[in-house]
Order: structure tokens, then sequence, then C-alpha cells
């Protein structure tokens, strides 16, 4: 049996999860130069759950996009992160409601028993940083795609290094 394409769940939603570093790597593919307003992440402590609401770009259907002609694609996801224990953010202000955060990757640093230390850093200097009892994130598709309203690809070629 060959492994599947991206192209051949282009057309589906996304629902991915990562329980190892493995997983993570690819998750983390996939949620790059996603956007968020800072108001859509939220921290359920009694759950021990922490939610993002991404406009994630599709990077699974650029391919297609471009040998189609047609525009590149972001889509809603939400990202769930189980097993919280414990958050801490820098360079976010959560009390500036118009602020839009610009997600880079996702990182995890094992500590013992399968707990550690899950980071998601943003452009301009923003993280956050989840004690987790164990990596549990996942990747749901919520809204069906929509143009990506700059029309182009998340672009770094000007970041500084």
């Amino acid at each position: 049996m060959a492994d599947a394409t991206f192209e051949e769940g282009a057309e589906r939603p996304v629902l991915i999860a990562a329980n190892d570093a493995e997983d993570l790597g690819i998750l983390a593919a996939m949620v790059q130069d996603s956007v968020l307003p800072v108001t859509e992440m939220r921290w359920e402590r009694a759950h021990r759950r922490f939610a993002l609401l991404l406009n994630r770009f599709r990077w699974e259907d650029r391919a297609v996009a471009e040998r189609r002609g047609r525009p590149y694609e972001r889509v809603q996801s939400l990202l769930l992160v189980e097993d919280v224990l414990r958050v801490s953010s820098q360079g976010i202000d959560r009390s500036e409601a118009e602020t839009v955060l610009s997600l880079l990757t996702l990182s995890f640093e094992p500590g013992g028993d399968g707990a550690g230390r899950l980071e998601l850093t943003f452009a301009g200097d923003g993280a956050i940083a989840l004690d987790v009892e164990c990596l549990n994130v996942t990747l749901r598709d919520v809204t069906r795609p929509y143009a990506a309203p700059s029309g182009h690809v998340p672009d770094h070629a000007g970041d500084p290094p």
C-alpha cells in the first residue's frame, strides 16, 4: 500500500493528533503562519485544556492552487492542547484585543515520565509555554476553506535572522 499524498486529502477537513515529537513536527508544519486575534485563545484550567482558533494557511493545498491557477486558501482550525498543567507567556498582551498573532512554530521539551513543555512561538518575539502532563495536541479544521485575503503564500524572506 502506498502512502497517502496531500492531494488525496486536500478537499477534506484536516483532523490530526500529535502524541510524540515526530507527530508534532508534522502538526507544526501544518499550523506554520497561522494567524489569530489575541482574543481567540483560551485556557480552561478546570478541564486542563488550552485552545486556539487559528486562521490556518492550507500548505497541503498550495501545489494544487498553483496548478489550477486559483487563490491560495486559509481555513479556520482549532488547535487543542489537552493535559495542560500550567500556562505562561511572554511578549503577548491579552488586553490588546486588536492584536493579531502569527504562529511560527510549535516545539516540545520533554521532561520526566512523558511530561514536558510545549512552546508556541509567534512572530515578534511572543511565546506561550504550556507545561503538560503528556503531549496531547489535536488540529481540526472547523470551517470550509476560503481564499487567503493576502492572495500570497506566507514568506519569511524579509524577516530578521
